[in-house]
């Protein structure tokens, strides 16, 4: 008997072992009547620890000078639109974005939790309901699933920072779970596991895939003809995705030209950036990237470099105080590991994916689970902000060259008509997929969930 009290025979060990590769979906289900999808994918791009706002994307050179960023607004391409100097590259191509200065995380016991706040992004709904909710990643996966087969409809790269544990797939199957690369894609002889063979010629392992779909068997957990077809759909994806030589060229970074390859820079945050584009290129619904600069002896004091600049956020190197701090373990904000490697990636993602006519259908979200606070504190940083930061988006028909809201004069709080909320933004991507949020998902006891039914989309955006 195996573990799972099946008999141990050859026909289940074959069964277990073909489901055993793979577990996402092959098949969708329709969109919305009537909608045409402005975007066939999404891209996000989650910069972990809370950005600061003033230092990026909302400048304020009037704020009180003990408490104003170091750093001069410049001009951008677009009139009327100013970004820090950290920001010089990504300046150059504001013709693309739209900045949305007007966001705004009003629920209470979620603003000091980093934890909480990566859940919240993940999955455009506060934590804690009755219901775990599942990412919109596996939201999307669910409705609408692949239009790659030989690729998972939801991949996270790296997924391996401290708020890993925060992707959930609540109430939906496991086959709608996101897929991490792990590792660390800017090393030499970066791979992605459980891409390959493990040693099985790939006549042998086609023999034996031939022999299996020839047998006449029940497959364990099919409890019906349904569940069957679908898990021998996932058997099949299965074979396709490790038999099919486009599944590594999606990850294979060395493939792309070296000049590229040095335009995204060749650090972690870069080639993490390039791969995104990558996969979009090769077909993936829904990709996450969630990354930093790891700990490395170019830059000391460096353990983990998340945005969360409680101290010395303006240091020129480490932001380790004396006395230690919630802010220790990253370098300052204008560092190369920090804005540097970030604005540099950002605008060569941007250009690339233009380049390649991959924005038209692509949208991509540039977002942080929260702000940072208008006034510096008594250890040189900022905190944490919820009343007010920016997110920015591009592609699949976003308006390029806009401003969204506006702050006050020190950046803390909304000003403008409108404020938009996380479930808004949730809201914004499934509009933007053609997902139909008036039909409900049903939880294994039958309950109707709506996505993001606290959600708007934000008009601006459309």
């Amino acid at each position: 008997m195996t573990a799972f009290g099946f008999p141990r025979t050859r026909r289940n060990f074959l069964a277990m072992g073909a489901l055993g590769l793979s577990s996402w979906p092959l098949a969708a289900p329709a969109l919305a009547a009537g909608k045409k999808p402005a975007a066939k994918s999404v891209l996000v791009l989650f910069e972990q620890g809370g950005v600061s706002h003033l230092d990026t994307f909302d400048p304020k050179p009037d704020a009180p000078a003990e408490h104003r960023s170091p750093f001069k607004p410049i001009p951008t391409r677009v009139p009327g639109i100013r970004f820090t100097e950290l920001l010089g590259k990504t300046a150059g191509h504001v013709g693309k974005l739209t900045i949305v200065r007007c966001m705004t995380q009003p629920k209470q016991g979620i603003g000091n939790s980093h934890p909480k706040g990566s859940q919240y992004i993940f999955s455009g709904e506060a934590p804690g309901g009755p219901e775990e909710m599942p990412d919109i990643g596996s939201v999307v996966s669910h409705r609408i699933g692949t239009h790659a087969r030989h690729l998972p409809p939801y991949v996270m790269v790296p997924g391996t920072s401290e708020q890993e544990y925060n992707t959930k797939i609540g109430f939906l199957p496991t086959q709608h779970r996101v897929f991490k690369t792990g590792g660390r894609p800017h090393e030499p002889g970066w791979i992605v596991p459980n891409l390959s063979l493990a040693g099985v010629a790939p006549q042998r392992f086609k023999d034996r895939a031939d022999l299996l779909s020839s047998l006449d068997v029940g497959i364990p957990g099919a409890e019906d003809a349904r569940d069957a077809k679908t898990l021998a759909s996932t058997r099949d994806q299965a074979e396709d995705m490790l038999t099919n030589l486009a599944t590594r060229r999606a990850f294979d970074l060395p493939s792309e030209p070296a000049k590229l390859r040095e335009r995204y820079g060749l650090g972690h945050r870069g080639q993490c950036y390039l791969l995104g584009r990558k996969l979009i290129e090769s077909g993936v619904r829904f990709v996450t990237i969630d990354c930093r600069e790891p700990a490395s002896p170019m830059f000391p004091g460096g353990g983990n470099m998340n945005w969360d600049h409680h101290d010395h956020i303006y240091s020129e190197k480490d932001t380790n105080i004396k006395g230690g701090g919630p802010g220790s373990g990253r370098w300052g904000i204008q560092t190369w590991p920090m804005m540097g490697s970030t604005d540099q990636a950002f605008a060569a993602l941007l250009d690339d994916m233009d380049g390649r006519g991959l924005l038209a259908e692509t949208l991509v979200c540039f977002v942080t689970e929260f702000g940072r606070t208008p006034r510096i504190n008594d250890r040189k940083g900022r905190d944490h902000w919820t009343h007010a930061f920016s997110f920015a988006f591009a592609g699949a028909g976003v308006p390029g060259g806009q401003l969204v809201g506006e702050t006050d004069r020190e950046g803390g709080y909304i000003v403008s008509s409108r404020a938009y909320t996380i479930e808004d933004y949730a809201a914004s991507i499934y509009e933007k997929l053609g997902i139909d949020r008036g039909e409900p998902m049903r939880t294994p006891g039958g309950r109707p969930i709506y996505p993001a039914k606290d959600g708007h989309p934000i008009p601006e955006l459309f």
